[in-house]
């Protein structure tokens, strides 16, 4: 039983890690009475952890190589647990917000090097059963948010939701302090150390700061205009600093790439068709899926008047079926073409947001969710398990391990931005339904109102006589706006599921192209590989097999 310690320590960190990226949405409404918090803030609640998980996730795993995967695993446990009691306390929206970005700082040293300890944990069988024991987890941790974020926040208060990370933080840094070994940081060959062993591999800084700005900015852009409209000033200033840093990012990785070193992302394997498409599978993916969750919510509670718990339960049938389908079919669709099961998993995340769209009106029930959102579970347990194998598939052994990160990342940006975009568009179409003669004084004002889950404040505000009325309005225009929301969501799965079904195909492991081998040949003699881990991760070698120093690490698809 002692050799599953390690196992423990790492998938304790996975749970609150990916918890806390479900768990936040059930206690919003809370949050917004508590702290007057606008739409636009209680975005940033959710997109500060994200955004920060996806802008430095490669680059805490360049960190991870050059400072020990240990070592910054129980950095990144210190650092959230930190940032966990400071969002709990915190007075105002705009603490929280900072809070959350200091979250996902160290949830992305924690994402980036849990695969790794387990790689150096253990071998052989008990390999596959920790990785497949880790993949549940992480699955079991995003099914449990919504329910135990609705406990927390009904019975205790929405503070305790951050509160419960700190002791499991605790438990996980002091078992992983005593039960998993130090390791001992990657070298890049003839970098001139003393014994010949090379120095530490060199971090991104430049790539992870341009990436970071970009991904930022776009973000800030999105949430700005459908605030303060497109026009603006600020708005248009925010998507030219996105594209100036993405031009820049651009620049820095080809730059990195043509002088041998470790780029955050080869922009190379982007002019692989296979692996472009299933990038922008894992984009549209966790957006078409996740995005629109925070305005469900918000309607579950504040225009049905939910509680807590219910709207929790509410919401469990999207994770939970997810982990069902994927904890039954995940090795049976292993063995088919990667881009079908991703593919048609993304076509039935559409199908699932066209029928949360037939359901929605302003009669509906929780109960009109359960259809639409059991299909969309679906879709998710059969493209989320192959993403990162597919991806690694697609590209030479020395890339696995950058691979697998990318898909991470362009997973968490996805939800970033669909959360953006989604509520600029639920907000416009909110105001257009209560633009009505005779209805609402300031219609923006009232969608606003409506976005941040005070649709009792609006109640509240109208004359008795017309309260009756109001009601009714505020149910039909949250309506409006969830149906244009699902509509969009829908469209953008199945973009990305025909996207993959048509530039995905069937091939051997890639090989570098003429260009790169120099780059990426090591010592003589030296080899590289990748494996499948049992949840569909590529698992790369550890130093001792010899792979590429600057990228020992695994990737997962969870």
């Amino acid at each position: 039983m002692r050799k599953w310690w390690p196992l423990l320590a790492v998938c304790l960190g996975a749970f609150i890690l990916l918890v806390d990226v479900t768990i936040v949405n059930v206690a919003l409404p809370r949050m917004a009475d508590d702290l007057d918090a606008s739409f636009t803030s209680l975005q940033w609640v959710i997109n500060g952890y994200t955004l920060a998980l996806a802008a430095l996730l490669l680059a805490s795993g360049s960190l991870a190589d050059r400072f020990g995967h240990r070592r910054l695993y129980v950095y990144g446990l210190g650092l959230f647990a930190l940032a966990s009691a400071v969002c709990g306390l915190a007075p105002s929206a705009e603490v929280l917000i900072a809070a959350r970005v200091v979250q996902g700082v160290g949830g992305a040293a924690m994402f980036a090097t849990a695969p790794a300890l387990l790689l150096s944990s253990y071998q052989g069988r008990d390999r596959g059963t920790a990785f497949g024991v880790w993949g549940a987890a992480n699955g079991a941790a995003a099914a449990a948010g919504p329910l135990l974020g609705g406990l927390l926040t009904e019975h205790l208060s929405w503070p305790a939701i951050f509160w419960v990370n700190l002791p499991i933080a605790a438990v996980a840094i002091a078992m992983t302090l005593r039960v998993i070994r130090a390791d001992r940081p990657a070298a890049v060959p003839g970098a001139g150390g003393a014994d010949g062993a090379g120095a530490p591999a060199r971090i991104d800084v430049p790539g992870a700061a341009a990436f970071t700005v970009a991904a930022g900015a776009l973000t800030y852009g999105l949430i700005r205009g459908g605030d303060a409209g497109w026009s603006s000033s600020l708005t248009l200033c925010a998507f030219a600093v996105s594209a100036l840093a993405l031009a820049v990012f651009a620049v820095v990785e080809h730059r990195t790439a043509r002088r041998g070193g470790a780029p955050m992302l080869d922009l190379a394997l982007l002019r692989r068709p296979s692996f472009a498409g299933l990038m922008a599978g894992a984009l549209l993916l966790q957006g078409g899926a996740f995005g629109c969750l925070v305005l469900v919510s918000l309607w579950l509670q504040s225009v049905l008047d939910l509680t807590p718990v219910a709207a929790g339960l509410a919401l469990t049938p999207l994770a939970g079926a997810s982990f069902l389908v994927a904890a039954v079919s995940g090795r049976h669709i292993q063995r088919l073409a990667p881009r079908l099961p991703i593919g048609l998993g993304l076509l039935c995340v559409a199908a699932g947001m066209l029928l949360l769209r037939a359901g929605m009106s302003a009669d509906a029930g929780w109960a009109s969710l359960t259809g639409g959102l059991v299909v969309t579970g679906v879709g998710v347990g059969l493209a989320t398990p192959v993403l990162v194998s597919a991806a690694t598939s697609t590209v030479p052994p020395r890339r696995a391990g950058m691979a697998g990160g990318a898909v991470n990342t362009f997973r968490q940006l996805g939800m970033t931005l669909a959360i953006a975009v989604l509520g600029a568009v639920f907000t416009s179409r909110t105001a257009t339904a209560l633009a009505g003669p005779g209805t609402v004084p300031d219609p923006d004002r009232g969608a606003a109102a409506l976005a941040a889950g005070q649709a009792g404040r609006l109640l509240e505000a109208a004359p008795p006589a017309h309260r009756d009325a109001a009601r009714h309005l505020v149910h039909q225009a949250f309506a409006a706006g969830l149906d244009r929301v699902f509509l969009l969501a829908g469209l953008a799965a199945a973009v990305g599921g025909v996207l993959v079904l048509a530039l995905v195909r069937p091939s051997g492991r890639a090989s570098d192209p003429p260009s790169d081998r120099t780059a990426s040949t090591g010592a003589p003699g030296e080899t590289s590989g990748a494996t499948p881990g049992a949840d569909g991760a590529a698992v790369t070698p550890k130093s001792g097999d010899q792979q590429d120093p600057g990228r020992r690490r695994v990737s997962s698809g969870v």
